[in-house]
This record gives C-alpha cells, structure tokens and sequence, in this order.
C-alpha cells in the first residue's frame, strides 16, 4: 500500500533524513521506532507532503506521490494524525469532526460511528475542543483523520503526554482499527505499546533507517534496542 525509497529531507540547509526505506502492506500495522529528534516526525510529514523530500520517491497503491500536496494524498486515501494533535480549539467537538468529512458511503466513517468507537467522545460533543483533556483532543484527533474515511492511517507519537490508563486504551483502539480494515502506519517512542500491536517495526536513528525486521525479532534484539531506543 506505501511504498517509500530513499528519501532524503531537509528542512532549509539542515539534513534530516537520510535515504529512508521502508514498505508498509495492506492490512498491517507497521510500526516506526526512534527516541526524540531520530526523525519520525519528518518521515510522517514527507510521506504527507508536509515537508517534501528533494529525492526519494513515495508510492501509495502504487501511484507516485511525488509533487502532490497534502490535501490531495487526503483525497487519495490518506489520513494523517499529527504528533501536535492541533484541534480546532474554538470548534467544539462535533464541528471539529464535520469539517473533515468526506467519502460518506454505508460502509464508511461518520460522526455516529466515531462517537461509537470514541464513546467519550460523545458525552462532550458539544465542549470546545481547546477545553478538552489530552487524552479527549488524541480520540478527536483520530476521530477527525476517521471522518476522511482513509485506507491508510498515519499515527505519530498518538501516546505522548497521555496517562498510562489512557495509552493501554488507545491502543487497544488502534489494534480495533486494524480489524475494521484500516492499514497503520505508526510513528512512537514508547516501544512497549508498539511493539504490542504491530506486526512489523523499522527503527530509525539520526535519519537513517538502522533496522528491519517483525516485532518477534525486535524484541528478541537487545543490542538494537539497547542501541537506539534506550533515552
């Protein structure tokens, strides 16, 4: 489904991502693993069309990516969740998810559906959304990229600044996600919560792509956990 190939990215004359490879398949939850500042935001943002790379390309279903702002990869089917979360705080919450509505079909992402697979999320509709917890403006933030009704998900940091309660929940929603047919894409620091809910990981360090392989693998791998992901 996304097919990316030795990008490189920078952000005016800084260099941030080295040649970064890597393939996610329809149906799998893929996730990408750094401590702060390796570079998973930027590869987010280059695959979105945020922050674009000089070279490389990037492939969705096969069809290049390159050169297309973000509003049209949205248009082709993917949706993106930011590490900022950036709700519309003066929006409540059932504006915030109309506004990003599209695609509706029988089978397809709508306001009621959110709410019943974000049951909080319900009971404070009509809440501002700059009046939220974090742990609410994370729910909302999936539910709005949701309303787009895309095939594949990117996910960054969803679990930073969330209680741990709120995390083992959010989690287990992204696995839900996974079922109900959504390819993911997930970007996290907390290594624990990924590796429970992918079935495979890339784990990328001072923008380069250090390791492949499945969860099993990953956690087996001491010396590159040890390596890169230990603060």
């Amino acid at each position: 489904m996304l097919r990316v190939n030795e990008i490189h990215t920078y952000y005016g004359l800084s260099h941030i991502l080295f040649g970064v490879s890597l393939e996610v398949r329809p149906g799998e939850i893929v996730c990408l693993l750094g401590r702060n500042g390796a570079g998973k935001s930027t590869t987010m943002r280059s695959i979105m069309g945020l922050t674009p790379p000089r070279k490389g390309t990037i492939h969705f279903k096969e069809i290049p990516c390159k050169g297309k702002k973000p509003h049209l990869l949205a248009r082709m089917g993917i949706g993106y969740v930011p590490d900022d979360r950036r709700v519309f705080a003066d929006l409540t919450v059932d504006e915030n998810l109309e506004i990003s509505e599209r695609n509706v079909d029988k089978n397809g992402w709508t306001r009621d559906r959110v709410y019943d697979f974000f049951p909080p999320l319900r009971e404070i509709h009509s809440r501002r959304a700059g009046f939220l917890s974090g742990g609410e403006q994370q729910m909302l933030t999936i539910g709005r990229a949701l309303m787009t009704n895309p095939e594949l998900l990117l996910l960054d940091e969803p679990t930073e600044g969330l209680a741990p309660l709120i995390v083992k929940g959010l989690a287990e929603q992204i696995v839900r996600l996974k079922e109900s047919g959504l390819t993911v894409l997930l970007a996290e620091q907390n290594q624990t919560v990924a590796l429970e809910i992918s079935d495979r990981g890339y784990v990328i360090d001072n923008g380069s792509i250090r390791y492949h392989g499945t969860v099993v693998d990953l956690r087996e791998n001491e010396e590159i956990r040890r390596k890169y992901l230990c603060v």
